[in-house]
C-alpha cells in the first residue's frame, strides 16, 4: 500500500506543475491535448467568470416539501441530494485542487452543484463548510424545475429563466401562492439528463457519455433515462392538486445506494432498494458453455455475456471508477478449486494492477471498465491527468463470448463445476482506502448482474 500511494503522490505533483486549460465544449473525442496556461478554468455557461445566478436564486428544497411531501422524501434519499456531500467525492475534489492549484475546483461542481458555480459562490480553493446550505443541496429542485433549456448534453448544459417559474412536466401545470409554473416539455426530452450525465474533461477527453451510447442504441424501442431511472405513477403532483397520470418518481433509481448524507428514512431506503435490484436485474444474461471433459486434459469453458440494457452500455457513467468483472470458478466435486477468475483478495480488491496484496495476479481477468492512461502511458485514477480513456464496455444489445481454460487433473473423477457471474460495483475498496475513507468500505456493494452454473462429468 505504502508503495502504491507513493507513486500516486508522484502523480499528483506531476500535476501540481502542469495547470491545463481548454474549452470543455471541445468534440468527443478518445484522447485530450493539454494546454499551459496558469489561470483558473471558465466556461461561459457552466463555469462563468463573472455570475450569472444570484445565491438566492434557487429555493431550498426544505421549501418544497410542504406541498411536494413525495417528491421531496423520495429525492432527500437519492444521489442528487447528496450530491455534493458524497464524502468521497468531496475527497477527489480536494485531490484535484491541491492537483491543480484551485484552478479547476468548479470542473466537478459545475454538476454537482449548478447554483453553487454559477452563482459565483464556488470559486478557487472554496471550501465545502463554507459554502451555504442550499448550494450543499447539491442537484436540488430547482437545478432542474427552474431550468428552462439544454443548451448543450454535457457539461451543465442546462438554462436557467429569469422569471422564477417553476417548469415540470405537465402540459396544464398550474400557478398556485407558493410560486408560478409553466410547462417545461424539455424536462421530457431525450437529451435533458445528460446535460449533466455526460462529462468531457477540459482537455476534451470524453469520460462520462451515456447520452452518446444511447445515440449509438440499435432499434427504435431504446428507452430514455426517464423511462428506467424515474418509474411512472399516477398521484398527486402536489397537496391538494388533481390527481394525475404519468407522474414521475423522484427516487431517480441506479446503482449507488441512496442515503449516505442524507439520512433518508429506512422505508424509503427500502423503496428505492427493492426498484434497484429489479432494475439491475434485467442489465445483463450470463450464459456458460464448456467442451468435453477428459482427465489430464485442459477443459474449455466459454461464457458469454449480453448486455439487456435498452439504452446504453453496460457499464455506463464513471466506468473509469465503477468495476464490472466477470467471475468464473471451477471446483471438483469435492469443492477443490480447480480454476479461478475474477475472484477478489483479502482485501476485497481484484487482483489486477491495483492490488496490494497480489497486483497483477489475475491474468485471465474479464474487465467491462474502462482505463485512463496519463501522458506517459500509464494508468491513472484521476481524470485530470488522463490524455486517453480505454473503454471495455458492451454496447446496447452487444454480445461477446470469452473461452478459458480449466487444467484437469490426472486423477480427477466424477464431475467439473462451473459457476459464472458477471458483478458490479460504484467503487473499488483500494480507492477508499487511498482517499482516507476506508470506514466507508463496510458500504460498498457488490451487485450480481446476472449468473449461470452448470457441470461436466466425466465420461
Amino acid at each position: 500500500m505504502k508503495q502504491r500511494i507513493l507513486w500516486l503522490a508522484s502523480l499528483l505533483l506531476v500535476a501540481c506543475s502542469s495547470n491545463t486549460t481548454a474549452t470543455p465544449d471541445a468534440a468527443s473525442t478518445d484522447t485530450g491535448a493539454d494546454t499551459d496556461v496558469a489561470v483558473a478554468v471558465t466556461d461561459p455557461l457552466s463555469m462563468p467568470a463573472v455570475p450569472t445566478l444570484k445565491s438566492d436564486s434557487f429555493p431550498s428544497a426544505t421549501t418544497c416539501k410542504d406541498c411536494h411531501a413525495q417528491q421531496f422524501a423520495e429525492w432527500n434519499g437519492s444521489r442528487h441530494a447528496y450530491a455534493a456531500k458524497d464524502p468521497v467525492w468531496e475527497v477527489l475534489v480536494g485531490l484535484r485542487q491541491k492537483a491543480e492549484n484551485g484552478l479547476q475546483d468548479r470542473f466537478c461542481t459545475q454538476c454537482h452543484s449548478i447554483l453553487g458555480v454559477r452563482s459565483g459562490e464556488i470559486k478557487p480553493d472554496f471550501k465545502f463548510a463554507d459554502l451555504s446550505p442550499t448550494v450543499m443541496e447539491g442537484v436540488t429542485c430547482a437545478a432542474c424545475h427552474l431550468s428552462d433549456s439544454v443548451a448543450r448534453t454535457h457539461n451543465a448544459g442546462l438554462t436557467f429563466a429569469a422569471d422564477g417559474k417553476m417548469r415540470g412536466n405537465l402540459a396544464d401545470s398550474q400557478t398556485t401562492t407558493a410560486h408560478g409554473s409553466v410547462a417545461g416539455p424539455h424536462l421530457a426530452a431525450d437529451n435533458f439528463c445528460p446535460s449533466c450525465h455526460d462529462v468531457i474533461e477540459i482537455n476534451g477527453l470524453p469520460l462520462e457519455r451515456p447520452y452518446e451510447e444511447w445515440l449509438d442504441s440499435p432499434g427504435t424501442t431504446k428507452q430514455l433515462c426517464q423511462d428506467c431511472h424515474m418509474a411512472k405513477y399516477d398521484g398527486q403532483a402536489a397537496t391538494g392538486g388533481p390527481q394525475r397520470k404519468g407522474l414521475h418518481s423522484h427516487r431517480f433509481i441506479g446503482l449507488d445506494p441512496p442515503g449516505a448524507a442524507t439520512g433518508s428514512d429506512p422505508t424509503m431506503q427500502a423503496i428505492f432498494a427493492a426498484d434497484r435490484d429489479q432494475l439491475l436485474a434485467s442489465a445483463a444474461k450470463v450464459t456458460l458453455g464448456s467442451g468435453a471433459l477428459a482427465a489430464g486434459q485442459t477443459l474449455d469453458v466459454t461464457v458469454n455475456i449480453e448486455n439487456l440494457i435498452k439504452g446504453h452500455s453496460l457499464p455506463t457513467g464513471t466506468t473509469f471508477l465503477r468495476q464490472c468483472w466477470l467471475e468464473v470458478v471451477a471446483t471438483d466435486d469435492a469443492g477443490k478449486v480447480l480454476y479461478e477468475t475474477g475472484t477478489l483478495d483479502a482485501n476485497g480488491d481484484l487482483r489486477d494492477r491495483w492490488s496490494d496484496l497480489k497486483p497483477y495476479d489475475d491474468h485471465d481477468l474479464v474487465s467491462l471498465s474502462s482505463s485512463l492512461i496519463d501522458a506517459q502511458g500509464n494508468p491513472t485514477l484521476f481524470p485530470w491527468l488522463a490524455v486517453e480513456h480505454k473503454r471495455g464496455a458492451l454496447r446496447s444489445g452487444e454480445s461477446r463470448t470469452w473461452t478459458f481454460f480449466v487444467p484437469v487433473p490426472a486423477d480427477a473423477k466424477g464431475s467439473v463445476h462451473l459457476t459464472a457471474r458477471l458483478r458490479l460495483r460504484s467503487f473499488p475498496p483500494f480507492l477508499f482506502r487511498f482517499a482516507g475513507a476506508a470506514a466507508l468500505i463496510p458500504t460498498i456493494v457488490v451487485y450480481d448482474l446476472a449468473k449461470d452454473a452448470t457441470q461436466v462429468t466425466l465420461p
